[in-house]
């Protein structure tokens, strides 16, 4: 089992980081030409500076706090807008009195499952039923789960897309399931096609593999593509007809830059198609706090829709999550949280919007930042980052380099990512590590950094490129 985006890479920068501290400590002499590492590996925007919303540590405060501290304070309207103190007592009514300390339903408190299913029929104009919702540990958690049902034995396949998010391939590793790969179109902005999926399917079932899922990851990770309306329907269209579950990760879902694209969830494509009404498809969609505009990582809050899905099989996930009690109650706020914000009429609606609007527009000039700047470089191509938070580009490297990293027993992009790191501090993710076409190189790298920690990137990433052509040839 291997989880690049956690890999050896990023082992290496946290050996450089402390080595640096060191020096600083001791006063001696830091060894390189950078003072701290930028890491770009990972969707982790608080980690590289993006600010908290005020309004939901508001009433996460709130939540936390004993009441004669929190919301029965005499002051507490000195201290919090009226608007999160009144969130705060709802919140704290639902969870029964108990407080955030306590266990809750394993499938996540119902007044918050209430609430993500009224988000999705506003979002998809079309119904949700709350009892088919649980909310988890971040969307990785309801994932986990999902292939633990799926996958029974080695004979059991998933399809997943190649590039993918590595916790698909070292899930069904750590299970013993077949990873089934089918090839997003570099391109074409890394667009889906039915012929590509009908080759993966086909050639499965002829080595003998079950396929019985495929995971669609729109907006895309690593790839950062936003699918059109008709891929959209195609895809749902093609699970229907094959009888294959559909593991939709949507988390990043707000997360769109491009003025000519548009999110459209698996849902509503499969009410779109006349898949629902006949209950002719099984969706399990996935959403995050970690990401989007909130950014939440270490809150783990998230949840999973089941659409279509048998009930024997519903039944089963429940045994899996009770087994877990519940999923952590400050993540379950948090989810409820982002899909319910302050009132229209509150007093923090119009900075709570603000706040989101400009995360929102910061990141749409980083991802053009990035994106347009890595593919002015010469020997780079990086398709548009059209949502998401990543680009992923692509590489030249020399046949010497190469041949050089077969002889340390590297791929030429570990190689390459390591070369990087060392020369300028910055931490990426090999694309070797997602899944490529063979012979194709690169990386993975966030936009999550300021501004102008990314502008800065764009120079280093041409500079590096340049040293490491001459050194390698």
């Amino acid at each position: 089992m291997e989880y690049a985006v956690r890999g050896p890479v990023v082992n290496v920068a946290n050996e450089i980081e402390e080595e640096i501290q060191r020096t600083l400590e001791e006063g001696t002499s830091n060894p390189y030409s950078f003072d701290k590492i930028l890491y770009t590996n990972i969707g982790n925007p608080h980690s590289v500076g993006q600010q908290p919303l005020t309004w939901p540590r508001q009433v996460m405060a709130l939540c936390d706090l004993p009441e004669e501290v929190g919301i029965n304070h005499p002051d507490v309207e000195k201290m919090f807008p009226s608007d999160a103190i009144e969130r705060a007592r709802e919140i704290k009514k639902s969870m029964g009195g108990y407080g955030t300390g306590a266990y809750t339903h394993s499938q996540g408190i119902k007044a918050f499952r209430n609430e993500i299913a009224k988000f999705i029929e506003e979002r998809d104009n079309v119904d949700s039923d709350p009892d088919q919702i649980f909310i988890t540990n971040g969307a990785s958690a309801a994932i986990s789960m999902v292939l633990t049902a799926l996958i029974k034995d080695s004979s059991c396949g998933v399809m997943i897309p190649t590039p993918q998010y590595p916790i698909y391939s070292a899930t069904i590793d750590l299970l013993g399931g077949q990873k089934v790969g089918y090839h997003l179109d570099e391109s074409k902005n890394w667009d889906m096609n039915i012929e590509e999926l009908e080759r993966s399917l086909e050639e499965a079932k002829s080595n003998g593999i079950n396929v019985n899922s495929l995971v669609l990851i729109n907006p895309g990770n690593p790839t950062g593509q936003v699918l059109s309306r008709k891929s959209m329907v195609e895809l749902v269209k093609f699970c229907a007809k094959h009888n294959l579950v559909l593991l939709a990760d949507e988390v990043y879902q707000v997360n769109v830059y491009d003025e000519n694209s548009e999110f459209v969830s698996a849902k509503r494509a499969a009410y779109e198609a006349g898949l629902l009404e006949n209950d002719e498809i099984e969706i399990f969609s996935f959403h995050s706090t970690s990401k989007g505009l909130f950014g939440e990582c270490g809150r783990r809050g998230g949840y999973m829709e089941l659409t279509g899905v048998d009930p024997y099989v519903k039944d089963m996930l429940y045994k899996l999550a009770s087994s877990e009690l519940c999923s952590g109650v400050a993540g379950q706020i948090m989810t409820s949280i982002m899909v319910r914000g302050p009132p229209k009429d509150g007093e923090s609606y119009e900075t709570f919007e603000s706040e989101k609007k400009a995360v929102l527009e910061s990141l749409r000039r980083r991802s053009s930042i990035v994106s347009k700047g890595l593919d002015s470089i010469p020997g780079f191509s990086c398709q548009t980052a059209q949502g998401s938070m990543y680009c992923f580009p692509s590489v030249e490297i020399s046949e010497n380099a190469i041949k050089v990293a077969e002889s340390r027993g590297v791929s030429p992009d570990t190689l390459y990512a390591l070369s990087l790191l060392k020369s300028t501090g910055i931490c990426v993710v090999p694309a070797s590590g997602f899944g490529q076409k063979a012979g194709r190189f690169g990386f993975r790298t966030t936009f999550l950094p300021s501004e102008e920690d990314m502008a800065k990137a764009v120079t280093l990433f041409a500079e590096h490129h340049k040293e490491f052509n001459e050194k390698y040839g």
